[in-house]
């Protein structure tokens, strides 16, 4: 018998989309995906080559849990020099990706009925990382003209005397959003007056247009306290595949953390961390080349889509991802088949013009599709045309 919980768990609403995507693709028809939530550029040489000699030099044995002290100092040194943040070695933890880092953070913060509020939209994992960990995910609604950001109030709102935590993602998947300053410092005012914590997701946080990426954590020792910081080396660094993701948080916490990692996976990839040491002492030439690259894209796929009449687009900030308004085209039909939502919008667009983007249904924003512009220019100009072609033909 399947577990309770595991029933709980909502399965992905864009695996459907994305397996046919694929059967085209492999039958050699001419699709182009938006799908994609990595960078489309290769890693970094010196981080392969960082990571070969750490083959050659039979760094191939079991880690701390935690990770090697070599990567856990490297983080904190990191995150001292580019987030204004002052952790110590036990205050890090590695994992297998920021994902594997998130879900450690929920298996020791909550107990069973303990509230996460959650902005959407939001990334389609957290809350299903929040039931997993017998926790409940509050949903606080978002809007487009406050740029998909929730608010202090939105917070008030949501608060009850069962809440353990709230989830800040800025830059945000799937929006683009990205926090002020003025915003964030109300945020924490916010957690610190109502003892709760904070789960910091900040995995690109290196690919903001507009503004400046803060740490929530930086603004003081109450706030670090009560924040749990989530990184990892997958956009910043191209190294998706690679799986290293690592927490920042008070002592206590982090042990806790570990523990829980040593029994779960042991450790992370040994090779993968040698390489992430590399990756984050190695600077970030790297990555501005690629946020260059996202500007230019940015622009073309924005401009594009708000040509078209029946969707619209904000400009993102940060993050490689358009959130697409399809409330202009709800209700109408192809061929006798309604548009009632942004699931049959992808279905429809992939069948009739070969072109694969992921439905806001599994964000929490069911009259919204996410395109991402971690893909060429060509395929980028390609999928607006297509989309002009499909818009056209609903009636």
């Amino acid at each position: 018998m399947i577990s309770e919980k595991a029933m709980m768990v909502t399965p992905s609403p864009t695996l459907a989309i994305d397996a046919k995507f694929k059967q085209m693709k492999a039958a050699g028809e001419d699709a182009i995906g938006f799908g994609c939530g990595e960078p489309d550029f290769d890693t970094p040489k010196y981080i392969k080559d960082a990571a070969i000699k750490a083959i050659l030099d039979g760094e191939t044995k079991y880690t701390p849990a935690a990770g090697t002290p070599a990567l856990r100092k490297a983080v904190a040194d990191k995150m001292l020099r580019e987030n204004g943040i002052s952790y110590d070695t036990q205050n890090i933890v590695i994992s297998n990706g920021a994902k594997h880092s998130l879900m450690n953070t929920f298996t020791v913060l909550l107990n069973p009925g303990d509230e996460v509020i959650i902005p959407a939209p939001y990334w389609v994992s957290y809350p299903e990382m929040v039931k997993l960990a017998d926790g409940v995910p509050v949903i606080v609604e978002t809007t487009a003209e406050n740029h998909f950001k929730a608010t202090v109030n939105d917070f008030k709102k949501a608060l009850t005397d069962k809440t353990k935590a709230i989830i800040l993602n800025s830059p945000s998947n799937p929006t683009g959003a990205v926090y002020t300053k003025e915003e964030i410092e109300e945020i924490a005012k916010f957690v610190i007056e109502n003892d709760i914590y904070v789960v910091s997701d900040e995995v690109y946080e290196h690919l903001v247009y507009e503004g400046k990426h803060i740490s929530i954590a930086s603004l003081g020792e109450e706030i670090k306290n009560r924040t749990i910081t989530i990184n990892g080396a997958s956009k910043t660094y191209a190294m998706t595949g690679w799986r290293i993701g690592y927490a920042a948080a008070n002592e206590q916490i982090a042990k806790a953390m570990a523990s829980v990692q040593s029994h779960g996976t042991s450790n992370p990839n040994s090779i993968a961390q040698a390489a992430a040491v590399a990756a984050l002492n190695g600077g970030l030439d790297e990555v501005f080349g690629m946020k260059k690259e996202f500007i230019k894209r940015r622009e073309i796929m924005v401009n594009g889509i708000n040509e078209i009449d029946g969707v619209s687009c904000r400009m993102p900030h940060g993050a490689f991802y358009v959130m697409m308004d399809i409330k202009g085209v709800i209700g109408k039909d192809l061929n006798g088949r309604k548009v009632k939502n942004a699931d049959d919008f992808a279905e429809l667009f992939l069948e009739s013009e070969k072109v694969a983007v992921v439905p806001g249904t599994g964000f929490g924003a069911s009259q919204y599709v996410r395109w991402s512009y971690a893909t060429s220019i060509e395929n980028i100009m390609g999928g607006i045309e297509r989309l002009k072609n499909f818009v056209a033909k609903l009636k």
